[in-house]
């Protein structure tokens, strides 16, 4: 190798290795931020949650109604009011047709008789009187059950569709809890993989500007060398 060419390519091989040098550097430097970034995020990610933290008791919606369930047929009354009545009226009528009859002087068989077909009457309206209360009673009873049968059915449907939106009400907060926590992690692992694979070509590039610095020093020693072989031998 002459010496012009040995020169030139230690000038070149000077020149080759400080430019390797600062893309080295330059490489390293920014291979360094990315590296504190990616640190950065890492340490900054969203802590892991429980959806279901805020779940609570709904236990509390539930009644026990049974101390409202009564039975209508405990206050069943027996209709005696017109039996007495009855009896009262017989009696009544019994003494004044008595009367009647001692006045005008007819016998006792007439008067039997007579109070006989009286109270007779009065017992067979006394005795529908006690069927129409009776069958009044017995249907007042019946609606009662109805009525209550209703209620009751109306307050569980209450007391079940209120458990059941606060069911709906829990799963619906849980779930929107998931879904906010998985898009920000879907967010922030974009980022961390992005600034990985930033980091990892700033790597890629600082060792490749490396062989090329080192390239660079070993051709310069070449040239170097290749110039103190010419002196020697001239």
């Amino acid at each position: 190798m002459s010496w012009v060419a040995a020169g030139t390519a230690v000038v070149g091989g000077i020149i080759s290795m400080s430019s390797a040098k600062k893309a080295e550097r330059a490489a390293a430097k920014r291979a360094k931020a990315l590296n504190a970034k990616l640190s950065h995020l890492e340490a900054n990610r969203q802590a892991i949650i429980n959806p279901y933290e805020g779940a609570y008791d709904l236990s509390g919606l539930i009644q026990d109604l049974s101390g409202e369930m009564t039975n209508p047929y405990a206050n069943l009354s027996v209709a005696t009011q017109a039996a007495e009545m009855e009896i009262e009226e017989a009696d009544i009528a019994l003494a004044n047709t008595l009367d009647t009859l001692r006045a005008t002087g007819s016998g006792a068989g007439g008067a039997t008789a007579l109070a006989q077909a009286a109270m007779k009457s009065k017992k067979g309206i006394a005795a529908n009187i006690e069927t129409q209360e009776a069958q009044n009673e017995k249907l007042r009873a019946q609606g009662e059950v109805t009525l209550e049968q209703a209620q009751m059915a109306e307050k569980r449907r209450m007391q079940e569709a209120a458990f059941g939106e606060g069911q709906r009400m829990q799963g619906l907060d849980a779930a929107g809890k998931q879904f906010m926590f998985q898009q920000r992690e879907g967010r922030e692992m974009q980022q961390l993989d992005r600034i990985s694979a930033q980091l990892s070509g700033a790597q890629a590039n600082e060792a490749a500007a490396r062989s090329d610095a080192t390239a660079a020093l070993t051709g310069t020693i070449s040239a170097v060398g290749a110039i103190g072989a010419a002196k020697a031998a001239n």
